[in-house]
């Protein structure tokens, strides 16, 4: 029983920490969407947490390894998020241009849900403010941008295998489209406090694409 015990406890206290990390990370993520990374303070999250000074810094460096921790998160939970959705959409449909539409509708969906819920975007919100944060983490933003445009550029090069472009845009183009697309929603939605603003230019943007690809 002694030994079963002793097995135990460093799975609990692991589980602790990773539930202690991820409070830390969700009170700082709530409080950058809603004023701003300079304006977070420690002293807010470890009033917000009810952690001490050490507990914080147990799990992070400084301000700036919790911005790194913060867009690693925000990278994973939203490829996951495109990933699903258009995989998804790829087990209902056949064709590579009519599964990017209907992914393109499902995905209008789920942001018109995520904007109601939490408006904003951590991305962009770091970007107006990379000169709080060190090389890593402005890199990191680079990453993450140029990782989502590849993929849905990855998922544009099928289709024009399948229908060549009937209007002359380059696929590159064409995939930083949805990004400034799904970006500036986000922008202009928590501007006019519309979260269906973001949603709606999905759809116009789903429009274009089955212009460019079928000229209708």
């Amino acid at each position: 029983m002694v030994q079963s015990l002793t097995r135990e406890r460093p799975v609990q206290r692991v589980a602790k920490g990773e539930q202690t990390r991820d409070r830390i990370m969700d009170i700082a993520e709530a409080s950058v969407l809603e004023k701003g990374f300079a304006a977070t303070s420690i002293d807010e999250i470890l009033f917000e947490a009810c952690i001490t000074k050490s507990g914080f810094f147990y799990h992070f460096r400084d301000k700036n390894d919790l911005a790194l921790a913060l867009i690693e998160r925000f990278r994973e939970r939203n490829l996951s998020i495109f990933e699903e959705n258009f995989a998804r959409a790829d087990e209902l449909v056949e064709d590579p241009l009519q599964a990017f539409l209907l992914g393109l509708k499902l995905l209008a969906e789920i942001m018109a849900e995520v904007q109601t819920e939490r408006p904003g975007c951590l991305v962009s919100t770091f970007v107006f403010q990379d000169q709080q944060f060190d090389g890593r983490v402005r890199q990191m933003l680079v990453d993450v941008i140029q990782v989502w445009c590849a993929q849905f550029l990855a998922r544009l090069e099928r289709v024009a295998e399948v229908h060549p472009p009937r209007v002359d845009i380059p696929l590159a183009d064409l995939a930083d489209m949805l990004m400034t697309v799904i970006d500036g929603g986000i922008i202009v939605s928590k501007a006019l406090q519309e979260p269906q603003i973001m949603a709606r230019q999905i759809l116009a943007y789903r429009t274009f694409v089955r212009t460019v690809f079928l000229g209708t």
